[in-house]
């Protein structure tokens, strides 16, 4: 049994899924949605920074003394078809999910009871958010289900009150956050807790190490969840199960420590704006990247999409998770359930990650340019006449090579129309028997 210090919840080996799984897809929907501008920090920017645009937006476009909590009975979710919300990631070749079951605004996506009157199923859609997505999931989809929690809410006043008590107090979570906490994890059994916001506090005020020692020893998941590293100020990085460091986060280098690099396809915001233009978005090449660059350095990539405030995945949205589907179709055996191998990229052509595939004892060089020469470089492995092997991911025939001895090898790429690669953007070459 795991004592709630951090000592013995870190020695708690990451149940192995999540390092196989390597893809998921973030969902950051909530009131937030309805504004659905500049960012899903809305109402901080607003209320508390009071920043111009956010202030002109609500002077031009809403009546004067409307608050936030007016938005509630908008977030209205009456496109939410949660089965096909399920198909699409399934298509996408995600192997898990996160969704915001609570953001920093305190709106909770299930009738929590601790969450009166400020949450899904009392407000806006009248419906149970978490339950009919993790139904359809379930149902439909092999991802695993997981949820993401603000341990803070910005405005509650029972957080403000301890805030205002240097954290010697801990009102707001023993009434409020940890009651959630195990309300999720009992109702939704989720595979992932997905912990976020701080307030500054430490993770002693959270009872951060109480709650995990719970989920780990006596939780309907205890076999299977996964946590981050959020849990309370000076943990991030530190503690708990996979590190997310930061949002965004991608080293470049390979860690000794499972990690997580979440970020957004839109780079100004995580839920949905209605002021973004195309050129927000990353385009698919841009994914691939993330892809490829996170694996090879040991992570995993958390992909976030941002649904409308009358629940549809806009069709930008959609179209980059089909088209990463489409790419893992191809490719995915260089993703899933890979290892890091001894080099992460390639020291003389640029835009080469490689991973491990210790079942089949392959190295996979993912390159994200096709060279206009015809033959790709390799530094890092070493060709072995009459055994190595090289393929190309997508195309039968096996490729012609050269070994350069102690300076790797280079391999001659079939000549292909646009129209005969076996995908568009990042191509995979399988190599067997190399040094």
């Amino acid at each position: 049994r795991y004592e709630p210090t951090w000592d013995s919840l870190d020695t708690r080996p990451l149940p192995a899924w999540f390092d196989q799984a390597k893809f998921g897809v973030f969902i950051h929907w909530g009131v937030f949605s309805v504004p659905s501008f500049g960012s899903e920090w809305f109402w901080w920017y607003w209320q508390k920074e009071k920043r111009e645009p956010y202030v002109k937006f609500m002077e031009a476009n809403y009546p004067p003394g409307f608050s936030y909590e007016d938005f509630g009975p908008l977030f209205t979710a009456e496109f939410f078809d949660p089965n096909q919300w399920a198909d699409i990631l399934k298509v996408s070749g995600a192997k898990y999910v996160v969704l915001t079951s609570k953001h920093h605004e305190g709106f909770t996506l299930w009738g929590s009871k601790y969450s009166w009157n400020w949450n899904a199923v009392d407000v806006g859609p009248k419906r149970d958010l978490v339950a009919e997505l993790a139904t359809s999931v379930r149902n439909r989809t092999d991802l695993h289900f997981g949820l993401y929690h603000s341990l803070f809410e910005w405005f509650n006043r029972l957080f403000l009150e301890d805030s205002t008590n240097a954290f010697k107090t801990r009102k707001f979570p023993t009434s409020k956050s940890l009651p959630e906490l195990y309300e999720i994890v009992t109702k939704y059994q989720p595979e992932i807790i997905w912990s976020d916001g701080d307030g500054n506090a430490p993770d002693t005020y959270w009872n951060s190490t109480g709650f995990l020692a719970w989920l780990y020893n006596d939780s309907p998941v205890r076999d299977t969840v996964v946590t981050n590293d959020r849990w309370g100020a000076g943990s991030i990085c530190t503690h708990g199960g996979f590190y997310t460091c930061s949002d965004r986060y991608n080293p470049g280098h390979l860690l000794p420590h499972k990690w997580e690099n979440c970020m957004t396809i839109d780079r100004s915001s995580w839920g949905y704006r209605r002021d973004a233009r195309l050129g927000d978005y990353l385009a698919i090449e841009d994914l691939v990247k993330q892809l490829a660059e996170t694996v090879s350095c040991g992570g995993n990539l958390l992909m976030n999409i941002g649904p409308t405030h009358d629940g549809r995945i806009a069709v930008v949205f959609e179209e980059r998770l089909r088209q990463v589907g489409a790419w893992l179709k191809v490719n995915g055996e260089a993703i899933y359930g890979t290892k890091p191998w001894r080099a992460q990229n390639d020291t003389v052509t640029p835009g080469v990650w490689y991973t491990f595939s210790p079942k089949e004892g392959k190295v996979n060089a993912i390159f994200l340019n096709w060279p206009v020469s015809g033959s790709l470089e390799l530094a890092e492995p070493r060709a072995k006449l009459g055994e190595t092997q090289v393929k190309l991911a997508g195309y039968k025939e096996p490729l012609k090579w050269v070994a350069l001895g102690e300076k790797g090898m280079v391999v001659a790429l079939p000549q292909l129309t646009p129209q005969q690669l076996p995908c568009q953007w990042g191509w995979t070459l399988q190599l067997t028997d190399v040094n």
